[in-house]
């Protein structure tokens, strides 16, 4: 029985997904546990270091439920991008199988970090829940939209990356350092209603700063996220992704042949 062309791309991603889950992680002693650990101890430090001050600048926000809903979301979205653009190198022996496709690599890699990063979000969640601090996970819907299309954001920005880093050689190392700054001006270690009337709309270009003020809003009662909006996080994340594919299938036979 012949299998459709989705059905083979689906066999095609479980099995990158599968393989990029080994090569990662299966090396170490904890074994898959470290993709949580890892993850997780890198917050539970920024958590360590800032907590004290952080609290005494929002006294009426739990810190640990606040930088949670801004660190993990940008991470999930520059660890996307970042390791798309070395997706080639990382599987060029794969590409003599005609099904594998230079797209499937990125896909398979934005699996296992979605999947890595809901799993540090739920089991920092539950722990800082036991610890005392409060949040109430009132609007799920809205959290579980923003992270999508959050993550299909992240695929189009690793797309374009991966093209032009391909093309580029010189810009594997540059495009990466261009992702910094968006650690200052995506609300991460600030709530958004704490920036001036006057510059908020530049803030709000971003897309990310919608994702992560979303997720603020849909677990902590009474946030005031006034100026975010699920439609344009969804039009801006849709309108990225399809210039990416856009773009990738106009370079696809060259990367395939180099």
């Amino acid at each position: 029985m012949t299998r459709s062309g989705f059905e083979v791309q689906k066999a095609v991603i479980k099995a990158l997904f599968m393989r990029e889950i080994r090569t990662r992680f299966g090396k170490y002693r904890l074994g898959y546990l470290w993709a949580i650990l890892e993850p997780a101890s890198h917050l539970v430090i920024l958590l360590t270091i800032f907590g004290y001050i952080m609290k005494k600048t929002m006294p009426d926000i739990s810190f640990p439920v606040f930088i949670l809903n801004g660190l993990i979301p940008y991470f999930i979205f520059t660890n996307i991008s970042n390791r798309s653009i070395k997706a080639i190198d990382a599987n060029a022996g794969l590409f003599n199988y005609k099904p594998v496709k230079p797209i499937d690599t990125i896909f398979a890699r934005a699996i296992l970090e979605s999947f890595i990063y809901a799993s540090v979000y739920i089991i920092l969640m539950a722990m800082v829940g036991l610890l005392g601090e409060e949040y109430a996970v009132n609007q799920l819907i809205n959290l579980v939209m923003a992270w999508f299309f959050l993550i299909i954001f992240a695929c189009g920005i690793g797309t374009i990356f991966m093209v032009i880093g391909k093309t580029i050689k010189e810009t594997e190392k540059f495009l990466p350092i261009m992702l910094k700054p968006l650690y200052f001006i995506s609300c991460i270690m600030f709530p958004l209603h704490s920036i001036p009337e006057d510059y908020r709309k530049y803030i709000l270009i971003n897309p990310i700063v919608h994702a992560v003020e979303i997720s603020r809003d849909s677990v902590v009662a009474g946030y005031s996220s006034d100026g975010v909006s699920m439609g344009y996080l969804a039009f801006s994340s849709l309108l990225i992704f399809v210039i990416g594919i856009a773009l990738y299938k106009t370079q696809e036979e060259a990367m395939l042949t180099s």
